[in-house]
């Protein structure tokens, strides 16, 4: 797959993890450490969606198996920090809402038919 305007899940990362950092921003004490993972795992997402897009090859593939891992690793971190009332519901919701779509494409990315 080219990158191009076309790789639409790329901009669904973006908008995710650009949510995900403003939803955890506020987070601190003993839950600081589950928010700064949540920003690396967000922020991940999109990175990674990018540079396999300019790779071929396993190489692609690859980034998009991790673009995938960071993808459920930032849901689990938002997912926990919202459990623990830590975090907004209803952005929560949104942030989850979003990572869960861009999981199902890089999901098919990774494993095509």
């Amino acid at each position: 797959m080219a990158f191009d305007n076309s790789f639409q899940v790329l901009g669904m990362a973006q908008r995710a993890a650009a949510q995900a950092v403003r939803l955890v921003q506020g987070v601190g004490g003993r839950l600081g450490s589950v928010a700064d993972q949540v920003v690396r795992a967000s922020v991940s997402v999109p990175l990674n969606l990018a540079e396999g897009a300019g790779r071929s090859g396993k190489d692609r593939m690859q980034h998009y198996r991790v673009a995938y891992g960071s993808a459920c690793e930032a849901s689990a971190g938002v997912a926990l920090l919202q459990a623990l009332g830590a975090v907004d519901a209803s952005g929560a919701g949104a942030v989850l809402g979003l990572l869960d779509q861009v999981q199902a494409i890089t999901w098919r990315l990774t494993h095509p038919r």
